[in-house]
């Protein structure tokens, strides 16, 4: 098939480079001109394992290639995926104003039937916009050109995108007619050869899941991170009581870990945007407006910690933090609970020297040229005389460190883990002072 990739971000990347790999041809559109350059010249934007080999090898076969042609754009696919971002506007929002520029570039320079495919995360009725917008430029033209809109949301998390995108757990197509819907199955045929994975559903109904997945999850991490606090207060181990509940086969373990909060591009802003779509319906969800307090509090967890251990002025302090993005596998700041710990510490007069194996070029370009915050060149450098460590990411390299080496670099013998990535009994046969999350 022929496929138009409207957005170089993050899903847009991913999809691309992924129906590729099965042999369609796919052009990706961008209007970013310098992010068209890297990809061109055989880098890419973002870090996601596996994607850069993908995209090198996809490209050399002839299937891949990035314009910022929007008329050739539109012209090449039958298939136009609209996945430009999405983010949040001042009262919470989705923002769809590059989602409906896009619609409305696509009724401006189609000439024959097209199929527009929401990729992008939008709120239910977005497909309707979308519409509305080609019916609005096909009429200022003076034409009648057929095209059908489909809801397809992405599942994909980061770190394990193209996995997710090859494997998918399912494949959600929310489409009216039966044109659109035959051609989808004939698209995502080849990612469901072992059964059947693709669900069809009405288009809102499509919208509405994506949003109730991120939330639901979203919900699972504030629950257990709650509970991860009240273990504290009762001298419970959340870890064990993660592995009692988590047993039952209706609950399951996954996203049970507890922790410093969650970020990154999804999470907090679905839930945000989830919430306002009720508002403007009429109604309120009130479970997850708790979510979103509890994720703003735990947010604080490390801070409060170390506060409590150091008192309010930390002036003259200076803290290791392993761990900048959201999560492992990705180089995504945005939201991230690193960004609110190290604005607690430099907010109290303390230094900070970090280390993240690949975040560090994102973390520069957030935080600018703070002379606070350090640099360091691995983890066991950032600990070099400094008062205690403070975990925030659990990248795999942090699991097993030398704790004897620890010991002499830090100041103290102390570690703030936000993570739960150590087991208290061995960081006390270690002589290490072990503030975790809901663990005594």
């Amino acid at each position: 098939m022929k496929i138009t990739v409207i957005g170089t971000g993050y899903v847009g990347l991913v999809s691309g480079a992924c129906l590729a790999e099965v042999g369609n041809e796919v052009l990706c559109l961008d209007l970013d001109a310098e992010k068209i350059r890297i990809l061109n010249s055989g880098g890419i934007p973002i870090h996601e394992p596996g994607l850069l080999d993908m995209v090198a090898r996809n490209c050399a076969a002839g299937r891949l290639r990035f314009t910022t042609d929007v008329a050739a754009a539109v012209e090449h696919g039958l298939l136009q995926f609209i996945a430009v971002g999405t983010p949040p506007d001042e009262n919470g929002s989705a923002d769809l104003q590059y989602v409906v520029a896009a619609a409305r570039a696509i009724g401006r320079l189609m000439n024959d039937y097209k199929v527009v495919v929401g990729k992008s995360t939008v709120p239910v009725g977005t497909a309707d916009k979308v519409r509305a917008a080609i019916q609005e430029e096909l009429a200022v033209r003076g034409l009648k050109t057929d095209f059908s809109t489909v809801s397809n949301p992405e599942f994909l998390k980061e770190g394990a995108a193209v996995e997710d995108f090859m494997r998918p757990d399912r494949i959600i197509v929310g489409a009216e007619d039966a044109q659109a819907i035959e051609l989808m199955r004939q698209l995502y045929a080849p990612f469901q050869r072992s059964h059947e994975r693709l669900i069809v559903m009405d288009v809102r109904s499509a919208e509405l899941t994506k949003y109730a997945a991120n939330a639901m999850l979203a919900t699972r991490i504030s629950f257990m991170n709650e509970l991860a606090n009240l273990a504290e207060r009762l001298g419970a181990d959340i870890e064990l009581v993660r592995q009692g509940i988590g047993s039952d086969p209706r609950i399951g373990y996954q996203f049970l870990y507890p922790g410093c909060g969650y970020g990154g591009s999804c999470f907090p802003k679905d839930v945000q945007a989830l919430n306002r779509t009720a508002r403007d319906a009429g109604g309120d969800l009130r479970v997850l407006n708790a979510v979103e307090a509890a994720n703003e509090f735990q947010k604080g967890v490390l801070g409060r910690k170390i506060i409590g251990e150091f008192g309010e002025n930390l002036s003259g302090r200076r803290f290791a933090l392993w761990g900048l993005a959201f999560k492992p596998n990705t180089d995504d700041m945005r939201e991230a609970p690193s960004r609110r710990v190290i604005a607690d510490l430099l907010a109290r007069g303390a230094n900070v020297s970090v280390y993240d194996p690949v975040a560090m070029d994102e973390a520069r370009r957030i935080f600018g040229a703070e002379p606070r915050i350090a640099y360091a060149e691995s983890p066991v450098a950032a600990l070099d005389g400094a008062d205690a460590l403070v975990i925030v990411t659990e990248w795999k390299e942090f699991r097993s460190p030398d704790f004897d080496e620890m010991k002499r670099r830090l100041k103290a013998p102390l570690v703030f883990d936000g993570r739960n990535l150590y087991d208290p009994a061995q960081m006390r046969a270690s002589g290490i002072r072990y503030f975790a999350i809901g663990r005594q």
